[in-house]
């Protein structure tokens, strides 16, 4: 039996059967669909819950399937079937169009049919061929990414949209061919994988996929965070994989929680048998299609940016740097070399201009240039990758080995003027090196907070009409560095004046910056960490009244607080049923002394605080000795990526150093 007739004939099962014989499509309730589709007592029960909660939402999808026949070359012809019904005037807005992406250099998409079966009972036929073919919209990447769009007409409450797409091609945009039939085909000839999320932003009455795939082929799957029916079957040459799951909801998020493919139920295949074959094959394809190989031009500047150095951290140090700060980041179509196979020195050093892989394969070059041994490496920036080899990779980097054995990551994409050859703001990220013998899925460790710490020093006098004028003095390093940093690397040296005062008027309109010392060439980053003097005057800053002074610790006072990303977590949920993500791991230290009018003395008693924990410890201290007031704090936020129960030590520690702003400080005349 033809592949397709299989799946018509899955497909006209339970619900969609029913549904196509009748021309009350449109009105069934989902109590009825339960009935139809033959559900136990209980069954009906939840299907009946699940047909009251979904009363809220805009738009309910009856179903969603995928159905896909996969080659002996690894192709897949994807046959994809959703149903949609409309509940209220905004989603007949919503879906005046329906637009589905695709990537033409290794994908062809199109409309089969879509169908409007009105609440009124008529249905009216889309033709097809009113389909538009649009450039997808860009930023930064222009590969070309398309979009097919349809427009339904107008749309009523009750109203269902039936629409069948079939895609022939893969997932990412890996390799481009010149041969029409080839461009379908996985660079990894002969393999097949997907990643199929099981969540959805519509509940869903049913999601089904199914997959036909030749008996030559062994698949690895398996479904994360959550249940689903599974089914194999076999007829013919194929195995039939099938995967159901009823009755979604969307999915809850929480603040600054993980990436959902982290939490979220989803389906992970792949006919590659481990990472470490992925692994072998990467480093091939690229050493085949040359990507490495030196120029006379690109060598010359290696021997230039080495000359006199000896010691092997600091030649990895300064090609990294070179590469990250002087080869732009932009991304155009150019031919073969997207994907997986990166372009080569020659292209890459002439246009100093490409994206991760391209930066990543420059400092490959160069690095082995100057005899060492380096390789691409695949991340996931964003969210964790499965042992089931499905290449759930966004971004390309770097490894080079040291003369210990060891490899070492190095992203020049994300290290622009930072003081790291890898970015801890990728800390705790999955990466796969193209080794010739191979690599198991790694990890990337946590960063010592020490590494980025913040270290704040004020020193002012406050007078009894509330006037502040003091010093400042800032330190930085790591992740902490690089964000402050941006003031000098970033802009004229007309504007470095400006955009330290700016700092000061976050914490008052009326702050002055009176004198500012950027420390030594602030522009090179690599000289030393960021230190910076800054003397200031802020009129009016305490509010005053009869024998009475009231303000907040200046250092608390949204000082600097774009690297203080933990206070944009809001810490007053109480649980959380998910891991969540701050920007970097971090060590913020405060001092602040504060010398006070005669007389004035803290309306309130002093505070104390020491928590310690797994995920962030700290200890506080705001305490009136004679006129001086002193504040002093110590954070350490341990993780960039947090599980769910390390919530409680985070959250403890963050409450405990904001609690210190919450109220002003009190001064009155004894």
């Amino acid at each position: 039996m033809h592949f397709f007739s299989r799946f018509i004939n899955f497909v006209n099962d339970e619900i969609y059967t029913m549904m196509k014989k009748t021309k009350l499509f449109s009105l069934l309730t989902f109590a009825g669909i339960s009935l139809l589709t033959g559900q136990s007592r209980g069954e009906n029960r939840d299907s009946l819950a699940f047909s009251e909660k979904i009363m809220q939402y805009d738009a309910v999808q009856l179903l969603d399937s995928t159905h896909v026949q996969v080659s002996e070359s690894g192709a897949g012809t994807f046959h994809i079937h959703r149903i949609i019904k409309v509940q209220n005037p905004a989603a007949a807005l919503r879906y005046r169009t329906i637009t589905y992406d695709y990537d033409p250099l290794t994908a062809f998409a199109e409309f089969k049919s879509i169908t409007i079966r009105q609440a009124n009972g008529e249905t009216r036929i889309i033709d097809p061929k009113t389909t538009c073919d649009y450039a997808a919209p860009a930023r930064a990447i222009y590969w070309g990414a398309r979009q097919i769009m349809i427009e339904p007409g107008r749309l009523e409450p009750g109203d269902t949209i039936d629409y069948e797409i079939t895609k022939k091609g893969f997932t990412y945009a890996l390799l481009a061919n010149t041969e029409e039939d080839e461009r379908f085909i996985p660079p990894m000839r002969g393999q097949f994988y997907d990643i199929i999320p099981f969540w959805s932003s519509l509940p869903t009455v049913k999601k089904v996929y199914r997959l036909a795939l030749p008996k030559s082929k062994e698949l690895q799957y398996q479904f994360y965070q959550g249940t689903c029916h599974t089914s194999v079957d076999t007829s013919g040459n194929h195995r039939f994989y099938t995967f159901k799951v009823q009755h979604i909801l969307p999915f809850e998020k929480e603040p600054n929680m993980v990436d959902l493919y982290d939490v979220a139920p989803k389906l992970m295949m792949s006919t590659t048998p481990d990472w470490k074959a992925k692994s072998r094959w990467f480093y091939k394809v690229n050493e085949e299609y040359g990507s490495f190989s030196p120029t006379p031009e690109a060598q010359a500047k290696v021997n230039e940016l080495l000359q006199n150095i000896d010691d092997e951290m600091e030649k990895i140090s300064v090609l990294t740097h070179w590469v990250a700060d002087n080869m732009r980041y932009s991304g155009i179509s150019m031919g073969k070399g997207e994907g997986y196979t990166l372009h080569n020195t020659r292209m890459n050093f002439t246009d100093r201009c490409g994206v991760c892989k391209d930066k990543a394969a420059l400092l490959i070059s160069m690095l082995r240039m100057a005899g060492f041994e380096a390789f691409p490496a695949m991340t996931m920036a964003g969210s964790r990758v499965e042992a089931i080899p499905a290449d759930h990779f966004n971004h390309s980097v770097a490894v080079v080995k040291l003369s210990d054995g060891t490899y070492m990551p190095l992203d020049p994409t994300w290290v622009p003027f930072i003081r790291e050859l890898w970015s801890s703001a990728e800390q705790q990220q999955n990466y796969l090196p193209g080794l010739p013998e191979g690599s198991d899925l790694l990890i990337t460790p946590l960063s010592p907070p020490e590494n980025h710490y913040l270290k704040l020093r004020i020193s002012s006098v406050l007078d009894e009409k509330g006037t502040l004028k003091g010093e400042l003095t800032l330190e930085a390093e790591g992740q902490s560095d690089g964000n402050i940093r941006r003031i000098f690397t970033n802009g004229y040296e007309r504007d470095w004046k400006n955009a330290l005062e700016k700092e000061l008027l976050n914490v008052s309109p009326k702050a002055r910056l009176i004198q500012c010392d950027y420390g030594k060439k602030p522009r090179n980053y690599l000289l030393a960490p960021l230190h910076i003097k800054m003397k200031f005057i802020i009129p009016d800053y305490a509010l005053s009244g009869k024998n009475i002074l009231a303000f907040k610790p200046m250092s608390l006072n949204n000082l600097f607080n774009r690297i203080r990303s933990y206070l944009r977590i809001n810490t007053s949920l109480a649980e959380r049923k998910y891991g969540f993500k701050d920007a970097c791991s971090r060590l913020i230290l405060l001092e602040e002394t504060i010398r006070l009018p005669q007389g004035f003395k803290m309306k309130q008693a002093g505070q104390e605080d020491r928590i310690e924990g797994k995920a962030a410890d700290f200890y506080g201290q705001l305490t009136q000795k004679g006129n001086f007031l002193h504040l002093s704090h110590k954070l350490v936020l341990k993780k960039r990526v947090y599980e769910a129960d390390d919530w409680q030590s985070f959250r403890r520690a963050v409450n405990a150093h904001k609690s210190y702003s919450e109220q002003a400080i009190i001064l009155e005349h004894n």
